[in-house]
């Protein structure tokens, strides 16, 4: 995962409420062992419609997305998260998110930013006049050209795994010292456990 302090560029002004998990990518998309391509479906049946923002050249790259209440709820894929990434969405701001989603986005390097209904319609003005966003999680404020300041809060231990680049097998890997010492002492300790292992 890589560590994620900063992004700016074009927002996606999508702006609706109560965006599951099976519109974010269908589950005639989940039958992959890869998580490549999924970008694909994402949204497929909001794409479906004519003159849809996904599909809106203006848009096309935007690493932000701009939603609206209750976002991701729904089922626990984590394959919403996986598509959005291969969309190239690298943060979603909304009033709130579904706990599952927001949980599954930060494992994968996404962010998720929730400000007031206010500020998200402050933003989709901006994102709508084609101006760019500024996000910055060191900060934990976006930005915009015309000096809208909003400050956000996000878990400190969040904030930390998204700043480092930290997935769960990195957060473990930071702990080898300690857990090799562990399983040293468990060795001399607990032999009859270790019989039968390879050396």
């Amino acid at each position: 995962m890589e560590p994620l302090k900063q992004v700016a560029g074009r927002a996606i002004p999508l702006g609706l409420k109560n965006v599951d998990t099976d519109i974010i990518i269908p589950a005639r998309w989940l039958k992959t062992i890869t998580r490549e391509g999924l970008g694909r479906g994402a949204f497929e049946t909001i794409r479906a419609e004519p003159g849809n923002v996904f599909d809106d050249p203006a848009y096309a790259g935007a690493p932000i997305l701009i939603a609206g209440d209750n976002f991701g709820c729904g089922s626990s894929r984590e394959h919403a998260a996986w598509a959005m990434l291969d969309l190239g969405i690298k943060v979603v701001i909304a009033p709130s998110f579904s706990d599952i989603f927001s949980g599954n986005a930060v494992k994968n390097g996404i962010l998720p930013v929730v400000l007031l209904q206010a500020a998200i319609d402050r933003l989709l003005e901006v994102a709508q006049a084609g101006e760019p966003i500024d996000v910055d999680l060191e900060s934990m404020t976006v930005t915009t050209p015309f000096q809208d300041r909003f400050t956000f809060e996000l878990d400190a231990f969040r904030r930390h795994c998204l700043l480092n680049g930290l997935d769960e097998v990195a957060l473990t890997l930071e702990r080898d010292t300690a857990i090799s010492a562990f399983e040293a002492r468990r060795a001399g300790q607990q032999s009859w456990l270790m019989r039968g292992t390879a050396a």
